[in-house]
């Protein structure tokens, strides 16, 4: 097994909120979170739905933009084991992801894809039983507005709530609670660190059960 391999199998073990607690002790701005990207597919939010695996990111820019459109489609090219993330730009009205998209995807072996921005066909998606977290749906393709002009390649995450970039191969986790970035040169440090916490948390809620205050379990558990 590969290096990422290895971390991707140990992240499998922790939710996002995990890897957010372990980002925020080193310092990572808002624990890797990234806000507004929720769960779609299979389902609306509920569910044990998880997805792990390195970034591949896709650029949407404008048609305006002086950038050649990029050559190849980028759907055909999708790593195995990645999640697919697609970053449009903010406010669009039309979806920049498809059914289609997710059932080339799938049979490249994606685990799932995260759309910064408007996907569609959701029943196509649910049907597929493929993991889909964006920001909201749409009916509308994205030709007449958009095109795409890279692949792997750093992006931003579309929202003035926060400045977060996505770099190709950072490790993206999406559960119900939410989608976080764990930059890749950050994941041996931030493994042990979840494991501690999550060692520690559990042992507090024993306690808690038991009869101890939240303040006293901290303390003695979290230090």
């Amino acid at each position: 097994m590969t290096k990422e391999d290895l971390i991707v199998n140990a992240l499998q073990q922790y939710t996002t909120c995990d890897v957010s607690d372990a980002l925020i002790k080193l310092k990572y701005r808002n624990g890797g979170f990234l806000s507004g990207l929720t769960m779609w597919s299979p389902h609306r939010q509920e569910g044990a739905t998880k997805i792990v695996g390195p970034a591949y990111t896709v650029q949407y820019v404008p048609l305006d933009d002086p950038r050649p459109k990029h050559p190849a489609h980028y759907i055909d090219n999708v790593p195995k084991g990645s999640v697919v993330f697609v970053s449009a730009p903010a406010k669009t009205p039309n979806a920049v992801y498809g059914g289609l998209m997710s059932t080339r995807a799938r049979a490249l072996g994606a685990v799932g894809s995260v759309i910064d921005g408007r996907f569609r066909d959701l029943q196509e998606q649910r049907d597929l039983h493929y993991p889909i977290f964006a920001r909201d749906v749409g009916t509308a393709p994205p030709a007449e507005l958009l095109k795409v002009v890279a692949v792997n390649v750093p992006v931003k995450l579309q929202t003035d709530e926060q400045d977060m970039t996505i770099n190709p191969g950072d490790y993206i986790i999406a559960d119900i609670n939410g989608v976080v970035v764990l930059p890749k040169e950050l994941a041996e440090q931030a493994l042990p660190l979840m494991a501690k916490q999550v060692e520690a948390d559990a042992k507090m809620q024993v306690a808690i059960e038991g009869g101890i205050s939240f303040a006293e379990a901290s303390k003695k558990f979290r230090g």
